[in-house]
């Protein structure tokens, strides 16, 4: 056979069409998005030239090279596709396939693969299992429902309940926060989402207990609920957005953050493996690890607190205002979270708020704010007295730019909700829960310097009346301040000092007016998060 050192006319051409064929096929299946929906394509060039060493490969850029072995041989003139005759190739390929391809390579968008059947049964599950595990752990009398104890609350006046006080107010909002996230986790908005935790926590009340429903307990688990659900599954998806470490300990880490995100992504696999969006949303972020001492005691009724605490606090502030694009359409586009547990008492706090409906505003070139409804969920348990609220208020949250490098940023809220307040460990003529309508107000502010420190000063005040805690003329006055200051020190690790002061004012009658009261001083290590003080770009 004769040998030669170029191929025939209709074998290059034949070549040429195989190699334009293959290159459609690579960036088709390469870039399914690009390919598929119609938007420019990088032009492909391919050139004969030898690599000089190393396997074959090809780059994507303007142009994209794609080398051959030393042993083919083309024309010496290279050949360029451009965009029109690369979509030409693609367009051949039936629209079928290449709608094809596109499902097998992506995962759904958040929200597109919806279900309102899925958290129902969800739901349902899951009180059926918290009975069950209730009955066993708590044995007789509360949980043994049966057909005729759901009749009989069926008929029932609607009370304030007694029980214990974190199971009412750590216990019921987070059981609320599962049916919330269940909801979410399916593709649901909030709203949707509020009304299965809303319907949910009736439920329970109906089903899940034989003692007559509660009102406060509705409260807690059908309101305060959502707003703690639906911080826990932002900071979830968050997570998971942010692709940090290996994919097995990001869904391990989503799913301690909020159980139904983890459990839907496991059970229906891409159907919910997409990733709510937090839009790019600037936040603040941070960790603190660290010692408190008391410089004030005064528990009154309560048992003997302990002097020294080791404590572990964590604090998120999602959606700063001013960032150019960012809006705040959906409810918990804003929101705070900040939760601490401490050696002395366990969980000492759980505080979050978020922005139901609202707006952003500015005022001049330095001044970037939003104001609108906020919905919030609190809970403090300073060792000598707990206070739990669920509440609505009026408000704003703003950023100042001093300077370039000095910021003020601050929330201020006045609202009303429904809130109790425990003595721990008080006797029982001390009125030891007190359930009432609360007015309440709330203010925060930090002060940014540049990149090295940061003071945060916040106060909350609590007003607890008697409308339905059975004390007439009755009352609890509860005040949480804080102030820190902290300095970072390389990159981002910081050193704070806190200050923070509880006290609580007692009022009823047959019964001295009474005050408790703890002060404490702390040193911590500080994690700040990705961008540290928390100052956005929009100046």
């Amino acid at each position: 056979m004769k040998r030669s050192g170029a191929l025939p006319a209709n074998q290059s051409r034949r070549a040429v069409k195989s190699i334009s064929a293959l290159c459609g096929a690579l960036l088709l299946i390469l870039n399914p998005y690009t390919a598929c929906a119609g938007k420019p394509v990088a032009s492909v060039v391919l050139d004969a030239r030898p690599e000089p060493a190393g396997p074959a490969i090809a780059t994507n850029s303007d142009l994209t090279f794609i080398a051959f072995s030393q042993g083919l041989k083309l024309p010496e003139a290279s050949f360029i596709f451009d965009r029109a005759a690369l979509l030409a190739q693609t367009d051949a390929a039936p629209a079928r396939a290449a709608e094809n391809i596109e499902l097998a390579t992506a995962t759904p968008p958040w929200g597109s693969e919806k279900s309102y059947i899925i958290p129902a049964l969800e739901i349902l599950g899951f009180d059926t299992l918290l009975n069950a595990f209730n009955r066993v752990h708590y044995g007789c009398c509360d949980y043994d429902t049966s057909f005729s104890s759901i009749r009989r609350n069926l008929g029932r006046e609607w009370v304030v309940d007694r029980d214990d006080f974190t199971v009412n107010q750590i216990g019921h909002p987070y059981q609320g926060s599962m049916y919330h996230g269940f909801a979410r986790a399916s593709g649901l908005n909030y709203w949707e989402s509020s009304a299965y935790t809303f319907v949910g926590s009736v439920l329970w009340e109906i089903g899940g207990e034989t003692t007559p429903p509660s009102e406060n307990d509705q409260i807690a688990s059908g309101i305060g609920g959502s707003f703690l659900g639906e911080a826990l599954f932002r900071m979830s998806n968050l997570w998971l957005e942010q692709k940090r470490g290996s994919r097995f300990w990001r869904e391990i880490a989503a799913a301690a953050i909020s159980p139904p995100v983890g459990f839907n992504r496991l059970a229906f696999g891409e159907r919910f493996d997409g990733i709510f969006s937090s839009r790019d949303a600037e936040y603040y972020s941070r960790v603190q690890i660290g010692v408190n001492s008391a410089t004030q005691d005064l528990p009154g009724t309560a048992r003997e607190a302990k002097r020294h605490e080791g404590v572990v606090d964590f604090a998120l502030d999602y959606g700063l205002p001013g960032k150019s694009g960012y809006t705040y359409k959906r409810p918990f586009d804003y929101f705070t979270f900040q939760g601490s547990v401490s050696s002395a008492i366990g969980l000492e706090s759980v505080l979050t708020r978020g922005l139901l409906f609202g707006t952003d505003y500015r005022i001049g070139k330095t001044y970037r704010g939003i104001w609108g409804l906020y919905g919030s969920y609190n809970y403090l348990a300073p060792q000598v007295f707990r206070l739990a609220s669920t509440a609505l208020s009026l408000g704003t949250t703003a950023e100042w730019r001093l300077s370039d490098s000095v910021a003020l940023q601050g929330s201020g809220l006045l609202g009303v909700g429904y809130a109790t307040v425990s003595t721990i460990g008080g006797i029982e003529n001390e009125r030891a829960n007190n359930y009432g309508v609360a007015p309440q107000a709330a203010t925060a502010l930090r002060l940014i310097m540049g990149d090295r420190a940061s003071l945060d000063l916040s106060a909350r005040e609590f007003f607890i009346s008697d409308v339905t805690s059975g004390n007439r003329d009755g009352h609890d006055n509860v005040v949480r301040a804080d102030a820190s200051l902290t300095w970072r020190i390389y990159r981002q690790h910081a050193v704070s000092v806190k200050y923070q002061l509880s006290r609580r004012d007692i009022g009823f009658p047959g019964l001295d007016d009474r005050t408790q009261s703890r002060g404490t001083l702390g040193i911590f290590y500080t994690l700040l998060g990705r961008d540290r003080f928390g100052i956005g770009d929009w100046q």
